[in-house]
């Protein structure tokens, strides 16, 4: 890829994360740490790889992308916005009572794709979406990230083992690996090891990038589309709070809320990441 379209990825990624501050605001609480620290990923997703329309929000053809994480949803919230799903100033609306912006995605959204947030769970219903796109005949593929800590669910190595059974070469899986949980280093807690190798043990095509590193992450995503035969997991090194510099590898901003300092301090951190 030339480097002019990573340049606008890196942008867009960046418009990502003002667009996370704005839903979450000021003395609002809202999950910054892993919505930052998926940006890079959501925006090449949307803006690079997946096929969709945001005209036609339900063509039968589209990619899906689950936010399995859902807590993290900050950050596709912000695409949408940049998409036209809906109106930007939605943003500064969310989690308020009747809004169709709250803290875990909701089908109710426009460009939402299932609800999720009961952690564990999305990579089941990638699965879903992708069996029922070969019973359709139909090529769209299934994209769901995944966090690290959430890998600590049974579902999902459950989902692992079904998926590789199906042999679903239509499903890629992305770990948002920044190695903290909501109470502190994922090592302290439910160490799983290497995470790849479990993934290739159950038959898994397997990668591990930067996960801010755009010309990789859109890399790894070119050559999950040249696998037949097996799913796809992309384990993606990521910082917690990529970009706010108080916030970043700072469990403490898993879910929490800004004072005006903050915030602004934030704006301004984000303002010179450079593209």
């Amino acid at each position: 890829m030339n480097s002019n379209k990573i340049k606008e990825l890196k942008q867009k990624a960046k418009i990502v994360r003002e667009g996370i501050l704005d839903c979450i605001g000021i003395d609002k609480k809202g999950h910054l740490g892993g919505s930052m620290s998926s940006a890079d990923l959501v925006a090449a997703l949307y803006f690079y790889k997946m096929r969709i329309n945001p005209d036609n929000p339900d063509d039968p053809d589209r990619d899906r992308f689950i936010f399995s994480k859902g807590h993290s949803v900050l950050a596709q919230y912000a695409v949408l916005a940049e998409l036209g799903y809906f109106p930007k100033s939605e943003l500064k609306n969310t989690k308020k009572l009747g809004s169709i912006l709250q803290g875990h995605p909701e089908i109710r959204t426009p460009g939402i794709e299932a609800n999720t947030g009961s952690l564990g769970q999305g990579l089941s219903i990638g699965i879903g979406m992708a069996l029922a796109a070969r019973l359709d005949h139909k090529n769209y593929r299934v994209y769901v990230i995944i966090g690290d800590g959430e890998l600590n669910e049974g579902q999902i190595w459950e989902a692992v083992t079904c998926a590789n059974f199906y042999h679903l070469d239509n499903l890629v899986a992305i770990v948002d690996y920044n190695q903290l949980q909501a109470s502190g280093p994922i090592k302290e807690r439910y160490d799983l090891g290497n995470i790849k190798a479990k993934f290739e043990v159950y038959g898994w095509k397997t990668w591990e990038i930067d996960g801010h590193n755009m010309a990789e992450i859109v890399n790894a995503l070119d050559q999950t589309e040249q696998v037949k035969g097996s799913p796809c997991a992309i384990i993606a090194h990521t910082i917690k709070g990529k970009g706010v510099s108080f916030a970043e590898n700072n469990y403490r901003f898993h879910n929490n809320s800004l004072s005006k300092e903050q915030y602004e301090q934030a704006r301004k951190d984000i303002a010179s990441i450079k593209v």
